[in-house]
């Protein structure tokens, strides 16, 4: 169900204005933004989705978060979440009927130092792996040798659970898999050739999962004034992804 505009108090910052969803600013290949998008599927928040074209960022989005980089939440009292993991834990604790925050081995805070990783070391070598000609000296195959080193640790956690905090997926399963797909993609001949069966199927069950699939509909670019298009978790969730053992 369309979620209803809340009346902001005296005193709020209303810029960018008020909508009747939250707004997400967005990019599809982006593995920040899927990650926020899987996240507020998962806890059925609807929102208004513009897509962006990096290059060509709205002002609006600006606006809200200066420092340009997707994803932007704009809730609807006007207050603004522009970091991807912030988004998830923010909309997992308005609803987690999925029990993303709750793993069935560990915890929360375990989960977190796992995506610090993800989101630390292997996204620096990550990122001087496929775009080594962005960074002076970076060589590409040194930090490819880097990411698959930590690539062979996961491989390990996964070796003794079908998902990284146990039997079904969590938090930090839907947080971390956007970058390993990012890192295949870079040679995936390459990647498929690498010795880590265990990560391999984990990679292929996240990927094919509805919440990966659902959220990754490609649309065109928005601009100012165009029709609300909506990210609707219901059309996503409704039938085959509700809780299931092992999943």
């Amino acid at each position: 169900m369309t979620q209803q505009a809340q009346t902001p108090s005296s005193g709020q910052d209303t810029s960018p204005s008020l909508a009747p969803n939250p707004v997400l600013y967005s990019f599809r290949r982006c593995p920040y933004a899927m990650r926020a998008r899987m996240g507020l599927v998962a806890a059925g928040i609807d929102v208004e989705l513009r897509e962006v074209v990096l290059r060509d960022k709205p002002s609006s989005m600006l606006q809200a978060s200066p420092k340009g980089t997707v994803p932007v939440l704009v809730l609807t009292d006007g207050t603004v979440i522009d970091e991807s993991l912030e988004i998830m834990v923010w909309a997992l604790a308005e609803n987690d009927p999925h029990d993303w925050l709750n793993p069935e081995a560990g915890s929360l805070d375990d989960m977190l130092v796992m995506i610090a990783q993800n989101d630390g070391p292997f996204k620096t070598h990550l990122d001087r792996y496929k775009y080594a000609s962005r960074y002076e000296g970076a060589d590409p195959d040194f930090h490819r040798e880097q990411g698959e080193k930590i690539l062979n640790r996961l491989d390990g956690r996964l070796a003794v659970g079908k998902y990284l905090f146990g039997s079904r997926p969590a938090l930090a399963d839907f947080a971390i898999a956007p970058f390993i797909r990012q890192f295949a993609r870079t040679d995936q001949a390459r990647f498929d050739a690498l010795p880590f069966v265990h990560l391999h199927r984990w990679l292929q069950t996240m990927l094919q999962s509805p919440f990966f699939s659902g959220v990754m509909t490609k649309y065109d670019q928005w601009h100012e004034g165009d029709k609300p298009v909506l990210l609707q978790a219901a059309d996503i969730t409704r039938s085959d992804i509700q809780p299931q053992a092992g999943w």
